[in-house]
């Protein structure tokens, strides 16, 4: 994981002790790397309707200064079902439409699988600590790609450490860690809530 930061982390402390792992709307079936979501099939069907994808992804210039993002997209996941297939079908077009999907090379397939199980545990994380996301952003440079989860919760996700595989606890953002060049939380400064943010590299 790289020590320079293109934004401040914030903090990384634990979630508090004796917090509710209570899962937010549309997160009863979120589970992380050991127990992966059934992927959706087709596109409508996973998504909504056309014309809820159309103004569920909106595309901008990313907000971070020294690192723009060349497209961004935005999925709203208040109140939506199944938040984890469905930011993974969010972001598996994402990456079609940009070219990492379908895989040509070992690498491009590592590098997009690589994402899809980040977004999974940056959602789940967000179910089980924070009562849900609120929004999944995922936006792309030529040689990064960024996902940031948006939800209201007070705590921090925090890698537990060290990190023991038969421990309860703490495996998701181990995962986060392992797989980003870098990752942090940024808080909110207008209320609560925080950002939670993870960059992957670009495969060759």
């Amino acid at each position: 994981m790289s020590t320079t930061r293109p934004q401040p982390a914030g903090d990384r402390g634990p979630e508090p002790e004796g917090t509710p792992a209570t899962a937010g709307p549309g997160c009863a079936a979120a589970g992380g790397a050991s127990t992966p979501e059934p992927e959706p099939e087709g596109g409508s069907g996973a998504m909504g309707t056309a014309a809820e994808s159309a103004a569920s992804a909106a595309v901008g210039a990313a907000r971070q200064p020294g690192r723009p993002m060349r497209q961004v997209r935005r999925l709203r996941l208040v109140g939506a079902s199944g938040a984890v297939p469905r930011a993974r079908d969010f972001t598996r077009r994402a990456l079609q439409d940009w070219g990492w999907l379908p895989a040509a090379t070992a690498d491009q397939r590592a590098a997009a699988e690589d994402v899809l199980l980040v977004v999974s545990e940056l959602v789940t994380n967000a179910c089980l600590h924070a009562n849900g996301p609120e929004e999944l952003r995922v936006g792309a440079t030529s040689k990064v790609l960024r996902l940031e989860i948006v939800d209201l919760g007070s705590g921090s996700p925090s890698p537990r450490t060290p990190h023991r595989a038969g421990r309860p606890g703490g495996h998701g953002m181990f995962i986060v860690q392992r797989l980003c060049l870098d990752w942090g939380v940024v808080r909110n400064p207008e209320g609560p809530g925080k950002t939670v943010w993870a960059e992957l590299a670009a495969p060759h």
